[in-house]
């Protein structure tokens, strides 16, 4: 029977463990604050920042909110990030991605103040985690693939010298995860795979970890794993059911559950973890001003 890396009962511990230490903070009269900036309406990216929010809520971190609309000009977004960078009632923001066509993501990003990234996104940040690869660092992870790592360290997943085959190289996690993976610390093997590679299914079956994020449904089947493989699912694509509405698939198919060692649900798994993640970044940033 494959174990069930189940996300939304860590991510409850970790912001339980959270809650406290923002009372701590509250009590030196330092309120943490997160800020999102939402542009558009895609369906994915209101229903993800009001669960931030909610989760903001639960922990007791005061919510900062801007929103524009789908046509808003980058001059515009940009006017927000400035705002949210001098906001001393913001510890940290992230800018919620996708962004609407014609928007430069890597401007917008570069913009981000690096000591309120909350995403742990900007290039001085990734630039910080790409130098050091053993040690403590005091500079914001991302925040998916530190949710993918705590989760599997509740579980005791030990990934030291373990084979690990990342499919997609988006920044969110396909190209991050690795850096985080090969630390010292966790000491990993990582291939990664993407349009480019050839006979993707081989890497897959020969690697005792799977982490994808393509974003295409059941692209993981059970013919290409290894028995007793851990399966990371990331991805998420919106597909109609039988009755017509949308619901979220991952991209390991289920299949896939009667053979793996070990397996995140989605949705369940990873998500509440990302999210536990940036509450994380934010509750450490307050905690490092306010030691200074």
């Amino acid at each position: 029977m494959a174990m069930i890396l189940d996300g939304k009962a860590v991510a409850s511990q970790v912001k339980e463990d959270l809650a406290q230490r923002v009372r701590a903070l509250r009590a030196r009269g330092v309120t943490p604050g997160l800020g999102t900036v939402l542009v558009g309406d895609d369906p994915g990216s209101l229903k993800y920042v009001a669960g931030k929010h909610r989760d903001c809520q639960e922990v007791g971190i005061a919510s900062i909110r801007h929103e524009l609309p789908a046509d808003a000009s980058q001059e515009e977004l940009l006017d927000v990030i400035a705002e949210l960078n001098a906001d001393r009632a913001c510890t940290g923001y992230i800018v919620q991605l996708p962004l609407p066509e014609g928007v430069d993501q890597n401007a917008v990003i570069d913009a981000i103040d690096p000591a309120k990234d909350a995403d742990g996104m900007h290039p001085y940040n990734l630039g910080e985690l790409v130098l050091h690869t053993r040690g403590e660092l005091t500079t914001p992870l991302p925040c998916t693939p530190s949710g993918v790592l705590a989760l599997l360290a509740h579980y005791g997943i030990d990934l030291d010298g373990r084979r690990v085959c990342v499919l997609g190289r988006g920044i969110t996690i396909g190209r991050t995860i690795g850096l985080m993976l090969t630390r010292a610390d966790v000491n990993a093997t990582v291939t990664l795979c993407h349009t480019g590679t050839k006979d993707v299914a081989a890497h897959m079956r020969e690697a005792d970890v799977i982490v994808a994020a393509v974003g295409r449904a059941g692209f993981v089947r059970p013919e290409d794993i290894r028995p007793g493989a851990v399966l990371v699912d990331v991805g998420v694509s919106r597909l109609p059911g039988a009755d017509g509405r949308m619901r979220v698939h991952g991209d390991v198919d289920h299949g896939c559950y009667a053979i793996a060692g070990a397996y995140t649900p989605n949705p369940g798994g990873v998500g509440p973890m990302t999210r536990a993640m940036l509450l994380r970044n934010v509750v450490e940033m307050a905690e490092r001003a306010a030691a200074e």
